[in-house]
């Protein structure tokens, strides 16, 4: 676009242009109006301008060209020389100044401020690139939960971080600015016996430039609490012969107290495997104690008192009522062991109901031990499986077994209820209560049994205690989904609940033929 007094002269600049092989599509005006339309309408690589146009002053263009946002060169094509001219003009903005007797010089200024004005536009759009890349780019850290950054080690063993995101002020109390000015204060963070290993293995990703991974502790300044961080970084040679590592550093203090609480919780489920199979093992060797010395005893008494009456010796027949006496004596005795041991193994009461083999157990546990226990259910019966009526039992017994052991209470009061299809069971003393740290003892098998039982039934187990105040279990179960646990009744022993029947029965035959 050309801005000239005449069309003679503007089709003279055209034909100088044309002839030195340029293409153009040329339009000429002469008035500011026209310029306006003309910037608005169309894009321009080249304006050309005359100084001496009345209605069209190189200012004014220059200024027009600022106001519509065209980064386009400005020509001033003069008629005469004048030197101050020129100069004043180029400090305004105009890119060169020719005069048009020697318009052979507009072709190569031509030339040269369109190679200008495109490597300026490729320079525009590569910044707007870049500042759209960096924008994403600080969008992506600000939002990662970590650190991300870059590390240099210099050929002389000089540490830096050209660049930290502002995560770090969150992780490690300090500041991108304060990371950049000094390297070191990273390293100071990290606690001293996972420091040796961090440089380790800093080295050997320098050495062989191999992913850096590190995993230890740090301890911020003015922070009580410890930190686990995980870093992760890839170097690659920098230009001076150093190396940079660009990654990231996240905080993983959860996951690390995660893995310590279910290894601590493995080793406690170990330790109560073993006390389990131990206390298994004691009861099947009670009760192989007490069916040898007890019934096995007492049997072998049965068949010595019968030997003598099986002879062809004549006797009288006192003689064979005393025996009688003395055999029916022992079979009473055999009767009753049997029932205990019974009894011990599964209470035949569970048979009537959870409620009534909670009121049953309430009342030997104060017959035995002279602490009275009150039991209160709002209803006659709760509807229970077998296994959950079992595993309640046995988690009271358990509650009942501690009280008697180290609670020192005078009364318990027991609350048995069913609401929105979950059983609860509160127990509850007037003891000395129990500390936190006697729960948390490695040797409190009772109390982390009853929680382990819980947690296999989907339910939860809790004790609030108060020193002097007696202690309270809260224990709540879902009746739906029941999974099987482990109970007594899962250790290798016969069923005697057929047998105990069978011997009440036996019982009552006897009795009755005496009262005949």
């Amino acid at each position: 676009m050309t801005v000239e007094n005449s069309a003679d002269d503007a089709d003279q600049i055209r034909d100088t242009l044309t002839q030195s092989g340029l293409q153009l599509n040329f339009s000429w005006i002469n008035t500011a109006q026209e310029l306006r339309k003309a910037l608005r309408t169309s894009v321009w690589d080249i304006v050309l301008s005359n100084t001496n146009v009345p209605q069209l002053k190189a200012d004014e263009i220059l200024q027009l060209l600022m106001d519509y946002g065209h980064d386009v060169p400005l020509i001033v094509v003069s008629e005469q020389e004048d030197e101050e001219a020129a100069i004043t003009l180029m400090e305004k903005g105009a890119c060169d100044y020719v005069a048009k007797k020697n318009l052979k010089r507009l072709v190569p200024i031509v030339r040269r401020s369109l190679r200008a004005a495109e490597n300026s536009r490729r320079i525009n759009i590569t910044q707007v690139a870049l500042q759209k890349s960096e924008a994403r780019f600080r969008a992506i850290t600000t939002n990662l939960p970590g650190v991300v950054f870059q590390f240099l080690l210099t050929p002389d063993q000089n540490e830096s971080f050209p660049y930290v995101s502002n995560a770090s002020e969150t992780l490690l109390g300090l500041s991108p600015h304060m990371l950049m000015s000094n390297a070191t204060l990273f390293s100071r963070l990290i606690l001293p016996e996972d420091k040796k290993n961090y440089e380790r293995l800093l080295q050997i990703s320098a050495e062989k430039l191999s992913t850096l991974n590190w995993e230890g502790r740090i301890q911020v300044k003015g922070d009580s609490d410890i930190k686990w961080i995980s870093l992760r970084a890839t170097p690659k040679m920098a230009a001076d012969g150093g190396i940079l590592w660009g990654g990231i550093m996240i905080n993983i203090t959860r996951n690390k107290l995660a893995e310590r609480e279910i290894a601590h919780s493995r080793e406690q489920l170990v330790e109560l495997s073993s006390y389990l199979q131990k206390v298994k093992e004691h009861e099947r060797a009670r009760i192989a104690r007490e069916i040898h010395d007890d019934i096995g005893g007492t049997l072998t008494a049965i068949k010595c008192e019968l030997v003598p009456c099986m002879d062809l010796t004549p006797r009288h027949s006192d003689f064979y009522q005393k025996k009688a006496t003395i055999i029916e004596s022992l079979v009473d005795h055999v009767i009753d062991s049997t029932r205990r041991i019974s009894m011990d193994l599964r209470p035949g009461i569970l048979d009537f109901g959870i409620v009534a083999a909670v009121q049953w157990q309430a009342k030997e546990f104060s017959r035995r031990t002279n602490i009275s226990c009150h039991v209160s259910c709002d209803e006659e019966e709760i509807l229970l499986d077998a296994d959950l009526s079992v595993a309640i039992f046995r988690l009271f017994q358990e509650i009942l077994t501690n009280i008697s052991k180290h609670a020192q209470a005078t009364d318990v009061w027991v609350s048995l209820t069913e609401a929105e299809e979950k059983i609860a069971m509160e127990v509850q003393d007037n003891g000395c209560g129990i500390s936190t740290q006697d729960m948390k003892k490695q040797d409190s098998y009772g109390i982390r049994g009853m929680h382990e039982r819980c947690q296999q039934l989907k339910g939860s187990f809790r004790i609030s205690s108060e020193s002097g105040k007696g202690t309270k279990v809260s224990i709540l179960i879902p009746i739906q989904e029941m999974q099987p646990t482990y109970t007594d009744e899962s250790m290798d022993v016969p069923d005697l609940r057929s047998g105990y029947k069978a011997d009440q029965l036996s019982l009552m035959t006897i009795n009755n033929r005496r009262k005949q």
